[in-house]
């Protein structure tokens, strides 16, 4: 079973790990803060993140969405996802914009 919460500080070891599985992809340098990650999860670690860096009330980002390869392709990207575009329209960000070479799963988001 997997559950998405918010990042905690006691996850930026595993977040930071994570990202580091894919350094031809995914920026090591540069990480938004550890409160700006979503996580998912399984009953032992943290399997996916996603960072959702605001800003201003204008924009924000969706950056660093990782999602190990053994949980690949079961939704978790996009509850990722989804959770970053919830907490912007909480926040009142008016657009969110993504740099991504998944363009397929970001389409199905309106992204292009």
């Amino acid at each position: 079973m997997i559950t998405y919460r918010e990042a905690k500080s006691s996850d930026w070891n595993d977040i930071k790990f994570i990202i580091s599985l894919y350094p031809k992809i995914l920026m090591q340098d540069h990480l938004p803060n550890w409160n700006k990650f979503f996580v998912a999860e399984n009953e032992i670690r943290v399997v996916g993140c996603c960072a959702l860096d605001i800003y201003s009330k204008r924009i924000a980002e969706i950056r660093s969405l990782v999602v190990m390869l053994d949980y690949q392709g079961k939704g978790i990207g996009i509850k990722l996802i989804e959770l970053c575009l919830n907490k912007a329209k909480i926040k009142g960000v008016r657009e969110v914009i993504v740099m991504t070479g998944k363009e397929k799963l970001f389409h199905k988001f309106g992204f292009n």
